[in-house]
């Protein structure tokens, strides 16, 4: 492969979790061959990095690739181990539109991440708070009825926007709903707790797990996972800590 920018040292094979909790990256020109050059395992590593689902990955013209490849896909979080302001919530589900990455946290702790594809320019998805709603295995988008939409969570009822798997091609492109790869739909669409309704299904006696779904996407810039100076940026806690205290506000003025 060829590097861009500073040479650096080629990525190995998986080993035990990294002794540096905070990985190095480099972007190299994409080599096309991937399950040739890579592992299953590294591969699902590259589809976090990148954004990108296996089969668009490939089209990719570079990749972000990590120093040494870890099998604990925490250690490639751009998300905080920890935030002390999601620690009262048993779950919550952080969208983080600025680096199109997702994380679920149980009582402040992280648990698990991964990329999404949020809405395109066109069709931006809110940044607010919300909840999970209703779930569905499967079912036919109201927009087009020739796009079936799997592993199906709600979170935003009246405009009948949800998490589901569909193809993530590196960078936003729904229709505001929050695309997601398979495996991290599934994990969810088990893993999330919905509303509770009254007999009638007309009053919510208790809200499913809480969403954050945080800044909004700059169209007009590189996408900042492929910097080339510093790839994969991480999160700073501070700035999520600033976001959810933000939404709690204005969701109390609201009431």
């Amino acid at each position: 492969m060829t590097l861009l920018g500073p040479a650096v040292a080629a990525p190995t094979s998986p080993t035990a979790p990294l002794d540096d909790p905070s990985p190095r990256y480099q972007i190299v020109e994409n080599p096309g061959d991937l399950e040739e050059r890579f592992t299953e395992e590294e591969i699902r590593v590259l589809e976090r990095l990148n954004r990108a689902d296996g089969e668009r990955m490939l089209r990719l013209d570079h990749l972000v690739v990590p120093d040494v490849f870890s099998h604990d896909p925490l250690v490639y979080s751009p998300f905080p181990d920890q935030v002390d302001g999601l620690a009262g919530k048993s779950k919550a589900l952080l969208v983080h539109q600025p680096l199109q990455v997702w994380a679920a946290y149980e009582e402040g702790r992280l648990v698990r991440w991964g990329p999404v594809s949020t809405g395109r320019e066109a069709h931006p998805t809110p940044s607010g708070r919300f909840f999970l709603t209703w779930r569905s295995t499967g079912r036919e988008s109201t927009v087009n009825s020739d796009w079936f939409l799997e592993w199906y969570y709600n979170f935003h009822n009246d405009r009948g926007l949800s998490f589901h798997q569909y193809e993530l091609p590196g960078y936003p492109a729904s229709r505001a709903c929050a695309r997601l790869l398979e495996r991290d739909a599934r994990w969810i669409f088990d893993w999330g707790e919905s509303w509770t309704l009254d007999d009638q299904e007309r009053e919510v006696l208790e809200e499913g797990t809480p969403v954050w779904i945080l800044g909004e996407y700059d169209f007009h810039a590189p996408a900042p996972w492929w910097d080339e100076v510093a790839p994969h940026p991480a999160i700073p806690v501070s700035e999520i800590e600033d976001w959810l205290s933000a939404e709690d506000e204005s969701a109390s003025g609201e009431g």
